[in-house]
């Protein structure tokens, strides 16, 4: 598995998740348990884990998803 995100952010992880799950790429959450046992300092960040051949596809539908919520109005 490879890491497609590494992040402190509780929010962008369901986020990422979400994205991933509607394009049909199973993801995993490393470090889950150990950045919460470390407090709210935020030294550990959790990383969100697809499998090796769907890295380049996870990749592509995150940017993707991040364009699109940097133009709002493109759907209207």
């Amino acid at each position: 598995m490879k890491a497609v995100l590494t992040t402190n952010n509780a929010v962008e992880l369901g986020w990422a998740e979400t994205v991933l799950a509607a394009a049909g790429i199973r993801t995993e959450v490393f470090d889950r348990h150990a950045s919460v046992t470390e407090g709210s300092i935020g030294a550990l960040p959790r990383r969100l884990m697809v499998p090796d051949r769907d890295l380049a596809r996870a990749t592509a539908a995150l940017q993707q998803a991040r364009a699109a919520l940097d133009r709002p109005d493109a759907d209207a």
